[in-house]
């Protein structure tokens, strides 16, 4: 799903840069992995099974999966932010034989498993949410809570940083990332402002980007619970990081490595993504789609998964009251014919 193929060298530019070593605090940072009960009750088909957490993160859900397991199983972890992979490290020192781990995006899964020789695993998880530590902890300027700088990558040896995107890139092309990936009514008008503010001095850091998006937003318009700057904040974070490209090719990936009754569990928190899980999942559940007229098949086509969640599963009153920021999650299983 190619969402925006011409809005500017920045979207389509994949070169990557030196990575640098990443420097781990001694106190590691804390994370509560979303809707784990839910995770582990729908991925979990064996104990001493093969799993991959495909958004590894700071280890929560990988950390879960073997304490459930008595140790019993091996998680194999991918984290496109090589930063999150060694704090996860730390976090899960005492599992070191149970869990490896790879800097690789969730979308490059097939690479990752051909690489170690494995063709099966019981089960695959992706939590497709920003970790606390990456909102709170980063310094990537994803939040606008706070003055940092912007860049929004997810991995760094990406290009092209939101800076880039913020400062490059012409009043269409911005006004159609904002609508298209932020679903942002006021797209064209913030776009515009960013424009004017640009041409004064560069957009460097998050809360200039905020007070921006902030001021183009008619007030009578801005959110009641959300600060007005949330949508433009999440639709530069999916273009920076190719984010929603991402989803349909891991999935499309994903499901070949699955054993049959093999599990793929994936959480989302915004309509785009869930939209797309949940298109993907009726296309690889789906049998002959062969005119009803035709003699015999000629597509060739079958049903690859069985969808275990009609209608997508929810955090709990009681999880949400624990930690608001799962509250727009949203789970939806296939399990492997």
């Amino acid at each position: 799903m190619k969402n925006l193929k011409k809005v500017g060298k920045y979207l389509q530019h994949k070169d990557y840069k030196t990575m640098e070593n990443a420097v781990l605090e001694q106190k590691a940072p804390v994370h509560v992995s979303v809707m784990t009960n839910e995770v582990l009750d729908n991925l979990i088909t064996r104990r001493d099974g093969l799993y991959v957490d495909a958004t590894l993160g700071l280890g929560g859900h990988t950390k879960s999966i073997l304490d459930i397991t008595n140790n019993q199983s091996k998680v194999i972890g991918l984290d496109v932010d090589q930063e999150a992979i060694d704090i996860a490290q730390n976090n899960l020192s005492k599992y070191n034989s149970n869990v490896v781990f790879r800097n690789s995006n969730f979308s490059e899964i097939d690479r990752v498993l051909l690489d170690l020789e494995i063709g099966e695993v019981d089960g695959i998880v992706a939590d497709l949410g920003m970790s606390s530590y990456q909102l709170d902890s980063s310094e990537r300027g994803f939040s606008f809570s706070r003055d940092e700088k912007l860049d929004m990558r997810m991995d760094s040896r990406l290009r092209f940083t939101a800076y880039d995107l913020v400062n490059e890139m012409s009043v269409d092309e911005i006004s159609k990332v904002l609508k298209v990936y932020g679903e942002e009514r006021w797209s064209r008008r913030i776009a515009k402002r960013i424009i004017q503010t640009r041409s004064e001095k560069p957009i460097s850091t998050s809360a200039e980007l905020a007070t921006v998006v902030y001021q183009a937003v008619p007030k009578k318009f801005h959110p009641a619970k959300t600060h007005p700057a949330t949508k433009t904040f999440q639709a530069f974070r999916i273009a920076v990081n190719h984010e929603l490209d991402c989803i349909e090719e891991f999935i499309t990936k994903a499901i070949p490595f699955l054993k049959s009754g093999g599990r793929l569990v994936i959480i989302s928190f915004h309509s785009l993504e869930d939209r797309i899980v949940k298109t993907q999942f009726q296309h690889f559940s789906s049998p002959c789609i062969c005119p009803p007229d035709l003699p015999m098949c000629g597509c060739g086509k079958r049903s690859e998964i069985k969808i275990l969640t009609r209608s997508p599963l929810s955090p709990s009153e009681a999880e949400v009251l624990n930690n608001p920021r799962s509250r727009s999650a949203k789970m939806r299983v296939g399990e492997k014919i």
